[in-house]
């Protein structure tokens, strides 16, 4: 019985060990052995994807709640999942799939199996302009999303990853040049203390993650989200604007409003004022847009002209509307706004105005929850 999908970057060690390559978590595995995800097995000398095409979550929804806020604004994404991640966020929003650990009978994590192709098909018969891998880390699933994605391409739609940028250089090179055009990062902090205790990962992994997403043209945002007492000091936010602000002062920061959850329930919610300074940190560093998410704070989602402070699009929820912008450009002062497809964007139907669950779709098969969020 063969096992799972053949893996990517992977290298044979001593006897049947074998180094997986894929991510800053770079296991080594013993015959049998499964990797820190819980995404990929070594068989017999022969590290194999056991989640690849196995469906758990799928959905179409707003990209303004990946939050993509510069990329297509206005549009719909189908958004689906694997089980599995390399990391293990005691606050995790998704733990239920993303935690999942557990192997069927052929070895192989539990889901709906789902050819690549179906996915673009379905996607198009959405209307959607893009295929988004996201709610668990699309990472260890990357085969999948490789295989989906140039399939999405050649039919003319848009690829996204919301991850937590632990993926190395060489993965990131290969989806550049493949078939990822956009994605939004989590920079969950900014001390290694952190990443170590909270997430069992690496800072500098997401670090390099990230800077090679931008070197490679992808479009990328990045969000924080911000944990009362653990991430959301104005000098912990300082620091992570002005390493943002050094990559690109076009980089677009969404810092979200934490929700206990999964084993962090005795911390409160983010309080309002905490965000909104947050993005007075921001601004002062040198981004020129900062947002605040799943908190209303006026037009802490509006996508104003840094030049001028004209309205540029305006969002309510997870709809979107271009108002101000008149090809790529401010109508009002001509100063260009950074991002992908922006003229592409019209009012849509609110899809979801909860800010905790993702827009209803297609129920999978097996015990997996209807909702889910993007971090």
């Amino acid at each position: 019985m063969t096992v799972g999908h053949e893996a990517l970057f992977w290298k044979p060690l001593t006897g049947k060990r074998v180094g997986c390559v894929l991510c800053a978590q770079v296991c080594k595995l013993e015959d049998g052995e499964v990797g820190f995800c819980g995404a990929r097995r070594n068989v017999g000398g022969e590290l194999r994807s056991v989640s690849y095409g196995r469906l758990v979550a799928e959905h179409v929804d707003p990209i303004e709640k990946k939050p993509l806020f510069h990329y297509r604004p206005g549009s719909r994404s189908f958004s689906i999942a694997t089980c599995g991640c390399n990391l293990r966020c005691d606050f995790c929003q998704n733990w239920s799939i993303s935690q999942h650990r557990e192997h069927g009978g052929d070895g192989c994590l539990e889901g709906e199996e789902t050819p690549a192709e179906r996915i673009v098909e379905r996607a198009v018969a959405a209307s959607c302009a893009s295929i988004s891998y996201t709610y668990t880390e699309p990472t260890v699933f990357y085969e999948y999303c490789r295989d989906v994605g140039v399939r999405a391409r050649e039919a003319g739609l848009g690829n996204v990853f919301v991850t937590n940028g632990m993926m190395l250089p060489d993965v990131v090179d290969d989806a550049a040049a493949t078939f990822l055009d956009a994605a939004n990062v989590d920079l969950k902090a900014f001390t290694k203390g952190f990443y170590e205790d909270v997430c069992q990962g690496s800072l500098e992994g997401v670090k390099r993650g990230l800077e090679r997403l931008v070197e490679r043209g992808v479009w990328v945002e990045v969000t924080t989200l911000v944990v009362p007492g653990r991430n959301d000091s104005d000098g912990e936010l300082r620091a992570i604007a002005k390493y943002l602000a050094s990559l690109s002062r076009d980089l677009p920061w969404h810092l979200s409003r934490f929700h206990p959850d999964f084993e962090a329930d005795g911390i409160e919610e983010t309080p309002v004022g905490r965000l909104v300074a947050g993005r007075q940190i921001g601004v002062a560093e040198g981004l020129r847009h900062v947002y605040v998410g799943n908190a209303r704070t006026g037009d802490g989602e509006t996508t104003r002209c840094a030049s001028c402070g004209e309205v540029l699009i305006r969002r309510v929820g997870f709809t979107a509307e271009v108002v101000g912008l008149e090809g790529g450009v401010c109508g009002k002062c001509g100063e260009g706004l950074a991002g992908r497809g922006l003229g592409e964007g019209k009012k849509k139907p609110p899809m979801d105005t909860d800010e905790h669950s993702a827009a209803s779709g297609r129920n999978q098969s097996g015990p997996w929850p209807r909702s889910r969020v993007e971090r």
